[in-house]
């Protein structure tokens, strides 16, 4: 058995949710106790009642942008799809993920169509980059965000109707509290959350924090490699403010538990704890991969969605909780019928 077998599991495809329930706070939380193996099952509209006071929770505030591409090939008239991974600040280019019959050729040109399939922008080649990607000019002038909302989709991940995203998704597929555009993924854990219930918690007395991470392309990749050791992470633009981290540390200090929500979350204070041995004000590129063994500096406790077999995501719980109990957790959730991946259910990892 390799490495990654060891973070396999069998999902009936039944169990992938298509779409998100009509109440957020609905969705199953099932609850899994590290110390004592225990798991037991709840509802996230009853987390007022299963932290405590004293925690502090931590939400990833970056907000999805409609990055998915519909188009045609300008000359020859065949179907185009895309996906927009990032803009070089210093070119204005932007470079895209491209999928069309054939080979695009630098100096072609693609004609966008809007959510109505009404031709709204084109977009010239301009280099062909590794990894299959492509450097574009847009005929317009402006931000990525500003664009994409004029004529993007909501870049549902493939195990969603295929990626076809249908009106509401525009909503529900963003949380709450998104604040900051930049992500190509929504942090989904966050998607259970409802500004109700964010009242009850605060009621509750637990505190509310926000980080930032926006969510990159290499949430779609699968680990290829033959070990884990040789894996690439994805860079990702995270950002934590000074005062956040202060209050983060002086909870930790009075005996507070730090509960991040959703792994771009973790991923962001494990960073800046590792690099600097405590929560401090800080910005900048991450590539952390966390896996078992994996000493957690800034995280006590872990809202979480389900997440796909042999993923990154899956390995990143196996450190907090340990391999054996996440995977019998993940076998009890399949055995309970609970709804998997983005808009499926939750955990709770205390």
């Amino acid at each position: 058995m390799s490495e990654l077998d060891l973070y396999d599991y069998q999902l009936p495809r039944e169990l992938i949710a298509q779409h998100p329930l009509s109440q957020r706070a609905d969705a199953r939380l099932m609850v899994v106790d590290r110390r004592s193996g225990s798991i037991e099952h709840h509802y996230v509209r009853d987390l007022p009642s299963l932290v405590d006071p004293n925690d502090a929770m931590v939400f990833n505030d970056s907000r999805v942008i409609p990055a998915r591409l519909v188009g045609l090939r300008t000359q020859t008239g065949g179907r185009w799809q895309g996906l927009f991974v990032r803009k070089d600040n210093e070119t204005g280019l932007w470079e895209i993920l491209s999928r069309t019959r054939g080979k695009l050729k630098v100096g072609e040109q693609i004609t966008l169509e809007d959510r109505d399939a009404r031709p709204v922008e084109t977009l010239e080649v301009i280099a062909r980059l590794p990894d299959g990607h492509l450097a574009v000019r847009p005929g317009s002038d402006g931000e990525p965000a500003e664009l994409l909302e004029r004529f993007g989709r909501v870049p549902l991940p493939p195990y969603i109707r295929e990626g076809q995203m249908v009106d509401d998704d525009v909503k529900t597929y963003q949380t709450v509290f998104a604040r900051d555009p930049g992500s190509i993924a929504a942090p989904t854990a966050g998607l259970h959350f409802t500004p109700e219930l964010l009242k009850q918690l605060q009621a509750k007395g637990v505190q509310s924090h926000a980080v930032t991470l926006h969510v990159g392309i290499g949430t779609f990749r699968p680990v290829q490699t033959e070990t884990l050791d040789e894996h690439e992470m994805h860079y990702e633009w995270a950002s934590i403010s000074a005062e956040t981290a202060e209050k983060l540390n002086a909870a930790r200090a009075a005996g507070g538990r730090v509960l991040a929500v959703g792994t771009t979350s973790v991923r962001t204070l494990e960073t800046v704890a590792a690099e600097n041995d405590q929560l401090v004000g800080w910005t900048g590129m991450t590539n952390l991969f966390v896996r078992p063994p994996y000493k957690f500096g800034a995280v006590d406790r872990m809202l979480t969605n389900f997440h796909l077999p042999k993923s990154t995501l899956l390995m990143l719980v196996s450190a907090f909780a340990g391999r054996e109990l996440i995977m019998e957790a993940y076998a009890a959730a399949i055995a309970e019928e609970y709804r998997f991946f983005s808009y499926g259910d939750a955990m709770l990892i205390i």
